[in-house]
């Protein structure tokens, strides 16, 4: 079907890795949306007709493209912020990227054993079901698999694609699923023979996109009373200088004074830790800065770190102020950055890396729902909105999501714009919308679709008001989560197997 030295040879390695390394282009800040279907499809063909050995070494290669250049960020924060040293860095987010290469690569591996034995159905039960759904559970284990890292998963980067209606049905692993069939069918209609054959792949790929788009016209939710006045503070403190003794009270008197200018606002809020102090010695502050919201009839969540002062444990949190007052502990805390994965082995690395309170405790699940401004409130803290499923636990209650984050820790770099587009999923998969806060940007209000409906400029000190509409009601993705699309996906490669085999 193809040229032996693609199936075989060198180029076919180097396309692999090409193809990899291009797929970042179909996120954010970029959105070239169409990469995410053209970029899998290269190295599905690359996958057809070769070795297990090949198939491992070329999913591995474009792994090393794909987050080779997707996640440098995480050189930027551990270098930059975390002190670490340049060699140090460099060889640490090496190892990161080649650990995440072994997905695609154990994937090809995988499913190249699935499918070896389907004779001359290969070609067409690899691409339509195979390989499909064998890319969506590597996605869906690297969600989980050890605290998980759901970043470039193929769904998010068609937020502004017809594929996006299928979020509210089945999640970004859903969008994902559809993406990837996508990639398989292009590869049949560009490798098949016969114009029978290619209008039918046609006309499958017309299909998934226009029921996608006719998806995306269904109002899953209605609103839930008035609309609210909010405010965001984007205060744009440097991570150089955050936790420094003279910045402390002039980062308090910034939020406050601030926020005073947003009276009449029924929701101010605060980003992640926006308060370089822990609760307990700001407790006074945040009672009498309560009696001044509640007289002005607004009300706060702010960002805090909380000490629980007879365990010594601490959390990342976020508080409520005004008219009520509460907390949420953040859950899903950052490997080696918050917390720290097999700590009996690893302990002497954050502390050579001086990552500040690198040792925070995970809040509990099934925390109370914040209220403010008359809601019930999702809250997410930094990277928790990279979680589909833990953020519907908390609904159809909230009819409002709002993620606190400090992405100053990722610089001038692609990270921000990609943690948007997350958030931006989030919104889809629940038609609520959400409000953003970040420390240096992307602060932003997104409406229930996933469109941004106003953004502040990154690293200056802004405060973004604008008005949002709280909404109830469910979506099929709310009351089943991933569920029904890892249960296809297995259903593809059951069907597989079945046919390998010779049963069918």
């Amino acid at each position: 079907m193809f040229p032996r030295i693609l199936r075989t040879g060198w180029p076919g390695d180097v396309a692999a890795v090409a193809a990899g390394a291009s797929l970042p282009l179909a996120f954010a800040p970029f959105n070239y949306f169409p990469v995410a279907v053209v970029a899998p499809a290269v190295l599905f063909a690359l996958w057809l007709e070769v070795s297990r050995g090949r198939a491992f070494w070329r999913g591995w290669l474009f792994g090393l493209g794909m987050f080779g250049t997707g996640i440098t960020w995480i050189f930027i924060s551990v270098h930059h912020y975390g002190h670490v040293p340049l060699a140090l860095a460099l060889f640490l987010t090496a190892l990161l990227v080649a650990f995440l290469a072994l997905f695609p690569a154990l994937y090809g591996y995988w499913c190249n054993r699935v499918s070896h034995r389907l004779g001359m159905r290969a070609a067409r039960l690899q691409l339509l079901l195979v390989l499909p759904a064998g890319w969506v559970l590597a996605e869906w284990v690297r969600g989980w698999f050890l605290t998980g890292f759901p970043w470039l998963n193929l769904g998010y980067s068609q937020i502004d694609s017809p594929l996006v209606g299928y979020a509210p049905v089945a999640g970004v692993y859903g969008v994902s699923l559809m993406v990837a069939l996508s990639a398989g069918l292009l590869v049949l209609l560009l490798t098949d023979r016969g114009w029978m054959a290619k209008t039918g792949w046609l006309a499958s790929l017309a299909v998934i996109w226009l029921a996608g788009f006719v998806l995306s016209q269904i109002e899953w939710t209605e609103p839930d009373g008035a609309p609210l006045k909010i405010a965001m503070i984007q205060g744009n403190i440097s991570q150089d200088v955050k936790w420094h003794p003279d910045q402390r009270q002039p980062t308090i008197d910034m939020y406050r004074d601030l926020t005073r200018q947003q009276w009449g606002a029924d929701l101010v809020i605060w980003p992640e830790s926006a308060m370089p102090a822990f609760y307990d010695e700001l407790e006074f502050m945040f009672d009498e800065f309560s009696e001044e919201l509640r007289a002005e009839g607004t009300d706060l969540l702010a960002g805090v770190l909380y000490m629980d002062l007879a365990s010594g444990r601490y959390y990342n949190s976020m508080i409520s102020a005004g008219s009520t007052k509460g907390f949420y502990h953040k859950r899903h805390l950052v490997p080696f950055t918050e917390s720290l994965p097999f700590k009996y082995l690893l302990g002497g690395l954050v502390a050579f890396m001086d990552v500040p309170m690198s040792d925070f405790s995970a809040g509990h699940s099934g925390q109370p729902l914040l209220e403010a401004a008359g809601h019930k409130i999702s809250i997410s803290i930094c990277f928790e909105d990279a979680f589909g499923e833990e953020v519907i636990e908390t609904l159809p209650e909230a009819g409002l999501l709002v993620n606190v984050s400090n992405d100053g820790w990722f610089g001038r770099s692609i990270g921000p714009h990609q943690h948007l587009q997350i958030a931006r999923m989030r919104s889809v998969e629940t038609a609520r919308p959400m409000l953003r806060a970040t420390n240096t940007g992307v602060t932003a209000i997104i409406d229930r679709k996933g469109q941004l409906v106003d953004t502040a400029p990154q690293f200056e000190t802004y405060v973004l008001s604008g008005t949002v509409q709280p909404q109830r009601g469910t979506t099929p993705y709310i009351d089943a989560g991933n569920v029904p699309v890892v249960v296809l996906t297995i259903a593809f490669l059951m069907v597989a197997g079945w046919l390998r085999s010779g049963r069918a």
